[in-house]
């Protein structure tokens, strides 16, 4: 204990402190500053967001720019294919290998991600109902027309379906 201190100073500078302390400020004040704190937390969550942004597309791209130096790439058919071609490829040719390198994937990646594995599903369920337009098309001998557009619409579909599958094996390389 310390014998410096006197009870009665100390009890009398005690009973001298207002009762109640002012309060710092008000409500309208409590406000200004509250949004104030939340517009720089947002402001810096989006500066973050951009300069993440930034960092992914030139992680792929120096990956990509990697890759390709070493003849490592994860390129569809179609890029994979020689640049001196006497012709460009027949789309029967082209639907072959898009389909030959889509059966070369695994039927599910290691990281699926909602909405690209949405895309995928999609994409697999309009291409087995053009499949199926395209037998019955076929069966009743239709017009050459018809069959020849159900052929460009899963050409399409097939298409976008390899996109979906490449930018998949992408990100799972980057991982």
């Amino acid at each position: 204990m310390h014998d410096d201190l006197d009870p009665a100073a100390l009890s009398r500078a005690l009973r001298e402190l207002p009762d109640e302390a002012a309060h710092p400020y008000d409500y309208r004040e409590f406000e200004r500053r509250a949004h104030a704190r939340a517009r720089r937390a947002t402001g810096g969550v989006q500066a973050l967001a951009a300069a993440v942004a930034v960092l992914a597309v030139a992680a792929a791209a120096l990956y990509m720019r990697v890759a390709e130096q070493h003849g490592e790439g994860l390129a569809p058919p179609q890029a994979a294919q020689p640049a001196v071609a006497a012709a460009p490829p027949t789309p029967a040719a082209r639907a072959d290998a898009m389909e030959h390198w889509l059966a070369t994937l695994p039927s599910d990646p290691a990281l699926v991600r909602v909405g690209s594995r949405a895309a995928v599903s999609g994409l697999e369920d309009r291409i087995a109902q053009v499949d199926d337009l395209l037998s019955a098309a076929r069966a009743e001998q239709a017009q050459p027309a018809r069959v020849s557009d159900l052929q460009q619409e899963r050409l399409r579909l097939v298409g976008s379906l390899v996109q979906v599958r490449y930018a998949e094996t992408l990100a799972d390389a980057a991982h």
